[in-house]
């Protein structure tokens, strides 16, 4: 580790000078590859040293130094830097959105701490072990319950992997692969879902960007035109229920799962699973009877409430605002799809997601009071031991949101789209849109940001090379899925974190994993997908053939996990 910390201070004395010698030249106002740095070192170092929240602070670290060097002094903005990280972490934790996710994490590790206390978990994980009877079934079981909890990948993350470890655990599936499933199944579910909180932002990028082309369109058809087009999404939830149906695998999940069958090693030895302690420690009573509806009723009131905080809360931001036809239509036709969905779009999830944890917490909590299993001094010591176990969480978030803040003041994103969107065939602009995205959201470890920066662009582009509105929509389908990418395997991505933290997989060892997955798809995409569909080919065949493939590739590319070695 000393060795490592040498080398990693050369490092930084290297690129110090190279930056100082940049701002010398006069290049800090168009930072190009400097701007870079930030997320490189961040997933480099995650990798090396496998400590998430040192890799990210030394990331912020990078990017805010970059920010101050620009009068040249080095020693100046060594300590200006480290001042500007508070000032981010401070801003990060002030938006409201990002203090509302926040809650959200703390009071849902709160609800699993009753739930585990009132014997809810256990009886779920013991009702599901009968359904479980290999690695196939369990794998199955938690592609199904990711599947169904499409509304919101936070959420998706937060609820499949506690529930699910106990039996995937009991099956021998390694915890890097439960946190793949669970991650595969929040971001590419929510992204394609017809009614989630995804919805209301997508469809506004959508129609903005199409105005500024002088088109007036209905954005929500547009965007159910364009699932077809989502073949990352499509693919990789495919691609799940494949390794789990064939029990095969290749790269680095193959070794994990072979260990976790052969040595009954869920996790790798050294790792360092997300979650502490004080939530494994809170076994039922002994004695106590198991019910399955000390789970089943909180999480139904989480779920429940929260669809109806969907549509309450976008309700009263949509009535209080100054689109007329949507108030005339929540006045006229409340109940509607097209209510629904418009109210589900323009919710603050962030707020209604605490909102719902809270109102299931103080349900479990009443339960396990009536129920005589604590008193409510008890329960609510239980709860905050609940949540004390994802303040680590919280911890990284707060890094990785502030590490996003500081890309963006660099341009990363600006520079990207500007280095590989040259002049191109127009066959092979919904490809280079995927690849953009991929990379963009890759290195900011945002979607919603990816999507915001390449939306406005890939349409005009896309109608200026071509005048079929296939072509336009296959593009904007491009943008979604691809940005996708990185919200699913990027190591600073907050649903990769979350996801780490469901299954209690080192986060790390998750991201390094699945990448190689997802990466897989990716590629499928491309060469099945987009460049086929930009030719001309119709999505009716393509579609098809990239699931065939995809299929097929999963079958004899990947190595069978024997069951019993």
């Amino acid at each position: 580790m000393k060795k490592k910390g040498i080398v990693l201070f050369l490092v930084f004395i290297f690129l110090s000078n190279n930056i100082v010698f940049a701002a010398e030249m006069g290049q800090t106002s168009g930072l190009g590859w400097i701007s870079l740095l930030p997320p490189i070192i961040s997933i480099i170092l995650a990798f090396i040293t496998k400590n998430v929240v040192f890799s990210l602070f030394l990331g912020i670290f990078s990017g805010t130094f970059i920010l101050q060097i620009q009068d040249g002094n080095a020693f100046i903005a060594f300590f200006k830097a480290f001042l500007d990280i508070v000032d981010y972490i401070l801003s990060s934790l002030s938006d409201s959105w990002n203090a509302g996710i926040i809650l959200q994490v703390l009071t849902i590790g709160g609800l699993i701490g009753l739930i585990s206390k009132m014997g809810g978990a256990k009886a779920v994980a013991e009702t599901l072990s009968r359904k479980a009877k290999g690695p196939v079934s369990a794998q199955v079981i938690t592609w199904i319950l990711g599947i169904f909890v499409f509304f919101d990948d936070y959420a998706n993350s937060l609820i499949v992997g506690p529930i699910m470890r106990p039996v995937t655990d009991k099956m021998k599936v390694s915890r890097e692969k439960l946190s793949f499933i669970v991650d595969a199944t929040a971001a590419p579910i929510s992204g394609v879902a017809l009614v989630s909180t995804w919805v209301g932002y997508e469809i506004g990028l959508i129609k903005d960007a199409y105005g500024s082309i002088g088109q007036s369109v209905n954005a929500y058809a547009i965007f159910l035109d364009s699932i077809p087009y989502r073949f990352y999404n499509i693919l990789m939830l495919l691609f799940v229920v494949c390794t789990a149906f064939f029990l095969r695998e290749f790269g680095p999940m193959y070794k994990a799962e072979l260990r976790a069958r052969k040595y009954n090693k869920i996790i790798a030895d050294g790792a360092n699973p997300m979650v502490a302690d004080d939530i494994e420690n809170l076994e039922p009573i002994e004695g106590k009877k198991l019910n399955i509806w000390n789970a089943l009723i909180p999480i139904g009131a989480l779920i429940i409430s929260a669809f109806l905080g969907f549509y309450f809360n976008g309700s009263e931001i949509i009535m209080g605002g100054e689109n007329i036809d949507l108030i005339e239509l929540l006045e006229r036709d409340p109940l509607s799809f097209t209510a629904v969905r418009e109210a589900f779009g323009a919710s603050d999830a962030s707020v209604v997601l605490f909102q719902s944890a809270l109102i299931s917490s103080i349900i479990a909590l009443v339960m396990g009071v009536v129920q005589r299993i604590f008193t409510i001094s008890e329960g609510i010591d239980i709860w905050v031991q609940g949540m004390k176990s994802l303040v680590i969480t919280g911890v990284i978030l707060l890094l990785a949101w502030s590490l996003s803040n500081v890309i963006g003041e660099l341009g990363t994103a600006e520079f990207l789209v500007s280095l590989l969107s040259n002049t191109m065939p127009a066959f092979l602009l919904p490809s280079i849109i995927f690849i953009l995205g991929a990379i963009i959201s890759f290195a900011t470890g945002t979607s919603y940001g990816t999507m915001g920066i390449l939306m406005p662009l890939a349409i005009p582009l896309a109608a200026a090379l071509s005048s079929d509105t296939d072509f336009i929509v296959m593009s904007a389908g491009a943008v979604l899925t691809g940005a996708i990418f990185g919200d699913h395997c990027s190591p600073i991505s907050d649903t990769s974190i979350l996801s780490s933290m469901g299954a209690a997989s080192d986060h790390v060892d998750h991201v390094k994993t699945q990448l190689p997955y997802a990466i897989m798809v990716a590629i499928i995409s491309i060469i099945f997908g987009y460049i086929p569909v930009g030719l001309g080919f119709p999505i009716w065949f393509i579609l098809p053939l990239s699931v065939i493939i995809t299929i097929l590739v999963v079958r004899f590319i990947g190595k069978p996990v024997k069951i019993n070695e």
